[in-house]
């Protein structure tokens, strides 16, 4: 099968989607810090009445916390990203690869129908499930892929 195709038809439930690791909105930055250390995860879907809210990542603390020197006595609610964008599990990949390009985001909440986490979906794991199921394509590939070399390589 051909990549285009195959990230049109196949659904975000093929790929390996993360557990969601959620957090109340309640939850101060430090108990936030404590819950991603213990899951080995880098962010946190922030629920609200089972419902995902926002998004509490490694670059919010960051660019949210730790560069304005804000205590991290704060709540998650203060520093999270709203209202983020999400897949449902029913969606291409390619429209999962679309949403974290233009937005510019490592992690997109996978959701069900009513709002209700079912899982995270990496860009690592775009890029896991590319090499797995197109190696040619992917191996193959210059670094830049209009370089083209001029003569043959080897002796």
């Amino acid at each position: 099968m051909e990549l285009p195709r195959n990230l049109k038809v196949d659904s975000v439930s093929r790929l390996d989607i993360g557990e969601p690791h959620t957090i109340a909105g309640t939850a101060t930055i430090t108990e936030a810090l404590a819950a991603m250390r213990a899951a080995h995860v880098s962010c946190l879907l922030v629920v609200q009445d089972d419902k995902v809210v926002g998004i509490f990542t490694e670059r919010d603390l960051l660019t949210r916390v730790l560069a304005v020197r804000k205590p991290l006595s704060l709540s998650v609610a203060e520093c999270m990203t709203p209202e983020p964008v999400t897949v449902n599990p029913k969606d291409p990949v390619r429209t999962a690869i679309r949403r974290m390009q233009s937005g510019g985001y490592r992690h997109l909440p996978v959701v069900d129908e009513e709002g209700r986490p079912v899982g995270i979906l990496s860009a690592k794991k775009i890029v896991q499930y590319l090499a797995d199921h197109f190696p040619a394509t992917v191996y193959n590939l210059p670094p830049d892929p209009n370089q083209v070399p001029t003569t043959a390589e080897g002796a």
